[in-house]
């Protein structure tokens, strides 16, 4: 294990500024939040808390760069974007090494994943744009595609930078202006994200930081007149309270919120490998991942199999500090995480189901941080609270069926429908089974996440996609021009 004492220091820069107009500004108030090392239960700097006034500075800042940067050629925003896309790769180790501690997600995890899919994703809007048609002929009339205009970005914790990356670059990309507010919990990627747009030469004004709470900075944002669209990612409970203050504003909203993912395995499926990559995927970021595939569905003939195998597969996550060598589950990104799903795991234990393994207890070895055990509960019933409420932490639950068509009805039976999982020998038979699911994304056999793939959800899982094209055409409005 690694001495965690003998770690490389983390940069932080600009810790007590907001980014406005291309130049870093000094808050309107005094007000600080703290962001917390949840591996050490330690601060790990203190950034502004800002406000109403704040946002207003910064909506204004967008609002006048807003014409200049629509009208600019889509190869030149490519361009930009490309210079973007050079910085985050250039930064990599570093924004790694940033993430792993202000979120608590393994080092190779957080290089790879937390700071290296943002790289693919920012290039990716840099290639989309050479191909792109803007406009089309339909009949007599000319359809063009403009940007939404002000767009207000407000994005979690759990994935600090790809969050943030997935929203500023398709606005960039399709002509719009930002007002970005990272999580209070994890910001200070963020300021690095604005670092890197000053040293690519984007102009004053196209990307703005303002840093603070959701109910003070998320809410002014929301309901300012002169933001023209959100882009939400986080809670459901938030996604609803983002709709109804914009809508008296009538402003597009676009919600990427919860989900508690199913992962189906079919009786004639590689039993083995189903209950490997969907604890594998329940897991990753220490469960915090909306898309996690939270709930196993197994034939109730395979039920105690599926069950012992997860949580042998369970007991091999080492759980640890991010930086030390073999760690593959950090903590949870902070206290009132921790509180939250060991709070579910009592519920599940409480209405029955049945603890395979791990449960309430710290890891061992591990006396603070915000760490908790993966944990695997058997014989789970679909009304329980475990199978129903998003938990956002490595807890899996294994559920029994009977037949295909109970085991569909199961996966589409929560509010939400952000992604899932369908295995099956017979691909012919899987595809089936994945088209009824109402849910946004489904991976067939293990199939791999595409960052060009449209990403979103059914249900109270949100609305509007983002990642590739369609992600790209949520900040585009539409005009038909009749000639």
């Amino acid at each position: 294990m690694t001495d965690v004492s003998v770690r490389e220091p983390v940069p932080v820069h600009h810790p007590a500024a907001m980014f406005v107009g291309g130049e870093w500004v000094p808050p309107s108030g005094a007000e600080m939040v703290e962001v917390v090392d949840p591996t050490r239960e330690e601060v790990l700097a203190s950034i502004p808390a800002g406000d109403a006034d704040d946002v207003d500075l910064a909506v204004t800042a967008a609002g006048k760069a807003f014409p200049g940067w629509a009208a600019t050629a889509p190869a030149e925003r490519a361009a930009y974007l490309a210079r973007i896309a050079d910085g985050l790769a250039a930064r990599q180790p570093e924004l790694a090494r940033l993430i792993a501690t202000e979120v608590g997600s393994p080092l190779r995890f957080a290089t790879a994943v937390q700071a290296g899919l943002p790289i693919t994703v920012a290039r990716s809007y840099a290639e989309l744009l050479a191909t792109y048609p803007f406009d089309e002929r339909i009949g007599t009339s000319l359809v063009t595609r403009e940007p939404a205009g002000v767009v207000g970005a407000i994005t979690p914790w759990n994935y600090p930078l790809h969050q943030v990356v997935t929203k500023v670059a398709a606005a960039l990309a399709a002509g719009c202006t930002v007002v970005l507010k990272p999580s209070e919990v994890a910001p200070l990627s963020a300021y690095a994200l604005a670092e890197i747009a000053v040293e690519a030469g984007l102009p004053p004004g196209v990307l703005n930081l303002v840093s603070g709470t959701g109910p003070v900075v998320g809410e002014a944002l929301v309901a300012h007149p002169d933001v023209d669209m959100i882009s939400f990612t986080g809670s459901t409970r938030a996604g609803r309270r983002v709709s109804e203050v914009a809508s008296a504003t009538v402003k597009k909203v676009a919600l990427e919120l919860g989900g508690k993912s199913a992962s189906l395995v079919l009786a004639d499926a590689d039993l083995t490998t189903a209950v490997k990559v969907t604890l594998a995927n329940c897991v990753v970021n220490a469960g915090q991942t909306c898309t996690a595939w939270t709930r196993l569905l197994v034939p109730a003939a395979l039920h105690d199999q599926a069950v012992s195998l997860a949580a042998a597969g369970a007991a091999t996550y080492t759980v640890g500090d991010p930086f030390a060598e073999g760690t593959r589950i950090g903590p949870l990104a902070s206290a009132a995480q921790r509180e939250r799903v060991l709070g579910y795991v009592a519920r599940g234990i409480e209405e029955g189901a049945e603890l395979a393994y791990g449960g309430t207890e710290r890891p061992a070895g591990l006396d603070r941080g915000y760490f908790v055990q993966p944990t695997v509960f058997g014989a789970v019933r679909p009304d329980m609270t475990i199978a129903r409420e998003e938990i956002f932490g490595p807890v899996l639950s294994v559920i029994p069926y009977d037949a295909v068509e109970e085991a569909v009805a199961i996966a589409n039976g929560t509010p939400y429908g952000l992604a899932g999982a369908v295995w099956s020998a017979d691909g012919v038979t899987a595809l089936s089974v994945a088209r009824m699911l109402r849910t946004g994304q489904v991976d067939v056999n293990g199939g791999r996440f595409n960052p060009l793939a449209p990403f979103g959800g059914y249900k109270q899982s949100g609305n509007g996609r983002e990642l590739g094209r369609y992600g790209l055409e949520e900040f585009l409005e539409v005009k038909s021009i009749q000639l």
